[in-house]
């Protein structure tokens, strides 16, 4: 179940550094799951006030919000969220690499790379859904073991034959 987002009255414009403060309302997240973020390397703050605050620019903002997102809509551990992240960071780089090169075989090496990131991003995506599909299908046989029991309460057919399985515990 998700959080609605904190929506404040005057967004953080892209070309202003925010405090941890703004950050959280603009995020919805709390001070400490944004310095723990930084802790464990997921965010960078833009910047460092002269009183040593850490300063976000709207860049930081939208990385915090695909970060909670991840967690929150999509179930990804820190873990995952992680390595999605270090993938993205990577793909930039080499987007830029591949851009000022002219060697054929640098070319060649850096397309290489994303496509094993992709193909790694790709085994983690299909894993989560994997992950999700067993657990709608054991929410569904539930569904319909309970839909058994009422309808036998209801006067129909016994929910359970004598001698088969129960689907949760077994005979």
């Amino acid at each position: 179940m998700s959080r609605p987002a904190a929506v404040p009255a005057d967004p953080i414009p892209a070309a202003r550094l925010a405090r941890i403060q703004e950050v959280a309302a603009e995020t919805g997240l709390t001070p400490r799951s944004i310095r723990y973020y930084e802790e464990i390397g997921l965010l960078r703050p833009a910047a460092r006030s002269q009183g040593a605050y850490r300063l976000y620019d709207a860049s930081d903002l939208e990385r915090l919000a695909f970060i909670r997102e991840l967690r929150d809509d999509a179930g990804f551990s820190l873990a995952e969220i992680a390595r999605l992240l270090e993938d993205e960071d990577a793909r930039i780089r080499d987007r830029e690499r591949f851009q000022v090169t002219g060697d054929p075989a640098e070319k060649a090496a850096i397309l290489g790379e994303l496509i094993a990131r992709l193909d790694r991003q790709v085994t983690t995506l299909e894993a989560k859904i994997a992950r999700l599909a067993t657990m709608v299908a054991a929410a569904q046989a539930r569904r319909e073991h309970l839909r058994a029991h009422l309808a036998e309460v209801e006067g129909g057919a016994p929910a359970h034959v004598p001698g088969t399985p129960h689907p949760e515990t077994g005979p």
